[in-house]
């Protein structure tokens, strides 16, 4: 049977569906083990963070993001009773509001620089979506999101908590790790004097109809060792697999990433004694963190940390040069001018897509050893 490539996980699995300017998208969840506490404000709460038309996280408007205003008011049809998981499907949906779909009239068979456009018409033989890209606008990744809180609170139960944030944006680099202040800026920057750069320097960007990208790191506190399969689905992989899987990310790197390559073998790894635990029997601990958490494709027991790149949002307000489909099938060049409502750095609202995704990978994994 053909896998689409619309389902991701093993033993917890998320099929997204829906289009941006379709009626609805969201998602079918199987595998969630029953039991577990879920309510449509869980959800929902994680939706508004990554939600468009939102201002900043201090209250601002955010010149990073789209001025498309939408509630993302989650309905779940099935799998939830009473507050709690009952162990069949569940399905999440959210309806489209605010499409504006005559902003993308022109682009039935031109297509965007830097966008699915033209791989899409390839693929699916000219039949796609064109209306604000269809199944591969970034707006598909709500249905990432709502799978994500669920996963995250199977994670909640074993004490396992994942926190992103964004490090550089617009060229400018966090200086600080403050956790606390991720959601007090619009950026969600763990440095808010950095995050002010940062918007700065997007507004400038955004008034030159121009964008920008970043950097996003994710850690991961509380992962016990032993996640991951040690061959084809090591959990490294699983991760890279699903942070590539969203549309803008360009490169993953783990722990020390890149910077490997210049280190040594003295250096790189990552030395181990013994420490007493809270019982009183020794246990190995390591004394740095380059591996990032991984071993051999399997989780270590330190804290994961691995960082994402984030291109620059291809819709530009400027010419820019390309190709038109003719009728006949052949091509044309042609300038393109985009309109519509888009985001001028995703990293902000990136964030809890990389949480979700990250949480839909450890729920997979830790579900695959509790059925060892």
């Amino acid at each position: 049977m053909k896998n689409s490539g619309n389902t991701f996980g093993n033993v917890f699995s998320v099929t997204t569906f829906g289009e941006s300017h379709g009626v609805a998208l969201g998602c079918i969840i199987d595998g969630c083990p029953a039991g577990i506490e879920i309510s449509a404000d869980l959800i929902q709460k994680a939706l508004d963070r990554r939600r468009p038309g939102a201002n900043g996280a201090d209250g601002k408007l955010n010149a990073a993001v789209t001025a498309r205003k939408e509630p993302d008011t989650v309905e779940i049809l099935s799998g939830i009773f009473e507050g709690k998981t009952t162990g069949t499907p569940i399905a999440l949906e959210v309806r489209n509001t605010s499409q504006h779909s005559t902003d993308y009239g022109n682009l039935a068979h031109t297509f965007r620089p830097g966008h699915a456009d033209y791989t899409y018409d390839i693929k699916y033989e000219g039949c796609r979506d064109y209306r604000g890209g269809g199944r591969s606008s970034g707006r598909e990744t709500l249905a990432r999101v709502a799978a994500g809180a669920v996963a995250a609170a199977i994670l909640k139960e074993h004490g396992i908590k994942v926190t992103a944030y964004t490090i550089r944006a617009a060229g400018i680099s966090a200086e600080k790790r403050d956790l606390s202040v991720i959601e007090q800026n619009s950026m969600r920057s763990p440095d808010n004097e950095a995050a002010e750069k940062m918007s700065a320097k997007i507004e400038e960007l955004r008034k030159a109809g121009e964008s920008a990208g970043g950097i996003i790191e994710c850690i991961v506190d509380g992962c016990p060792a032993g996640l991951g399969e040690p061959v084809f689905d090591k959990l490294d992989a699983e991760l890279a697999k699903a942070m590539l899987s969203i549309g803008a990310v360009k490169a993953f790197e783990i722990g020390d990433g890149f910077a490997a390559a210049d280190s040594f073998g003295s250096k790189n790894n990552d030395a181990m004694h013994c420490e007493c635990d809270s019982d009183g029997k020794n246990i190995p601990v390591f004394d740095t963190n380059h591996s990032g958490g991984v071993l051999g494709g399997i989780s270590n027991g330190n804290q994961i940390i691995f960082r994402i790149a984030v291109k620059p949002v291809p819709s530009i307000f400027q010419k820019q040069k390309t190709v038109e489909k003719l009728p006949d099938g052949t091509y044309s060049d042609v300038e393109l001018e985009i309109k519509g409502r888009h985001d001028v750095c995703l990293c902000p609202r990136i964030v809890p897509v990389v949480e979700a995704m990250t949480n839909l990978v450890l729920a997979d994994m830790l579900l695959r050893n509790l059925r060892k």
